[in-house]
């Protein structure tokens, strides 16, 4: 898509400035992250996903590493280039190598995966494929992880694949910044 189906709204509403203020909706150099300033075109649809956003993103009990990995291989699944890009920034920062993000766009059947975060990846393939996870990626899983982490998975593959649906459907535009690197 050369450009954007629903642009980001550069002017919004109080309501919306309310919104990106209490939610950190902020690129580093201080300007409104464009799925942001996109969904702003639904207040109230922006309003009540930031809530379960924000428990995906930064509340849930997987560590930033496990939820990293999810989430770029669900940019990869689901062509991304927005998703994968944001996250492709925010895994170096969750102790992800670029070795190893670069990975993600392989997946699970890298040899060079550890069998747990093989896991994780192949959950985030069961989950686009088949909308479940398999047995035998459960077992492996659960070996580690408790039932709430169990369903944070879910849901953290869950999310990010509706919000690639959503910024690959608006045709949302890469922030100023974030590398095209899918």
């Amino acid at each position: 898509m050369s450009t954007p189906r629903i642009p980001p709204i550069t002017e919004p509403s109080d309501e919306v400035v309310e919104l990106y203020v209490k939610g950190g909706m902020r690129a580093p150099d201080g300007t409104t992250l464009n799925i942001f300033a996109t969904l702003a075109h639904h207040p109230a649809l922006l309003r009540r996903w930031l809530v379960f956003a924000a428990h995906v993103m930064s509340k849930n009990t997987l560590t930033p590493r496990d939820r990293e990995l999810l989430i770029l291989r669900v940019g990869v699944r689901c062509n991304s280039k927005y998703e994968f890009g944001q996250h492709h920034v925010i895994a170096q920062r969750s102790d992800i190598s670029i070795e190893e993000i670069e990975r993600t766009k392989v997946g699970p059947d890298d040899p060079a995966w550890s069998a747990f975060d093989a896991a994780l990846l192949r959950a985030a393939d069961e989950l686009h494929d088949d909308s479940r996870i398999s047995d035998h990626t459960w077992v492996v899983l659960a070996e580690r992880y408790t039932t709430e982490q169990m369903l944070d998975v879910v849901f953290t593959v869950g999310n990010y694949h509706l919000v690639s649906m959503a910024l690959n459907s608006c045709g949302v535009e890469l922030d100023e910044g974030i590398p095209d690197t899918l």
